[in-house]
């Protein structure tokens, strides 16, 4: 099975909340998995050669979450070309603001620019819709744990 570090960014716990579940059914199906809750380039570093998982909410203007935010930074200042990473984006929101998912979309724009290679497609969760997004969550990471078997 896969090593697969999930890297977070949240601001009220939700984003959180959906990476833990996310853990919890992927080691459900055998795979090895790590949480990064404050993520650091050198556990990026790592895991290019295995798989990422983002998860992160985005704050009222599009920003991304101070627990994100470094990583994001020293991803596009420092890293450059990475055809080998392959990764999964999980995007949490609020439909009434402009920058609907602002952060994921752009974390997952940076690493398309990086070459790397998005398997499934991105998810995003509208917290107008959805009070409990790891509902929406649990079988979109069902079948990303399968695709990546």
């Amino acid at each position: 099975m896969a090593q697969i570090g999930i890297f977070v960014g949240t601001v009220y716990g939700n984003a959180l909340l959906v990476a833990e579940e996310a853990e919890n059914i992927l080691k459900e199906q055998g795979h090895e998995v790590k949480v990064f809750d404050e993520g650091i380039l050198e556990a990026w570093q790592y895991y290019r050669q295995h798989y990422v998982l983002v998860v992160t909410s985005t704050t009222g203007q599009g920003d991304f979450p101070d627990s994100i935010a470094p990583l994001f930074t020293a991803v596009r200042d420092h890293v450059g070309f990475q055809p080998e990473l392959r990764y999964g984006l999980i995007a949490l929101g609020d439909s009434s603001y402009d920058n609907f998912c602002g952060a994921g979309r752009a974390f997952d724009e940076l690493l398309q620019e990086q070459g790397a290679t998005r398997i499934g497609e991105r998810l995003e969760i509208d917290a107008i819709e959805h009070s409990e997004p790891e509902t929406v969550s649990a079988p979109w990471v069902e079948q990303w744990g399968r695709l990546i078997q």
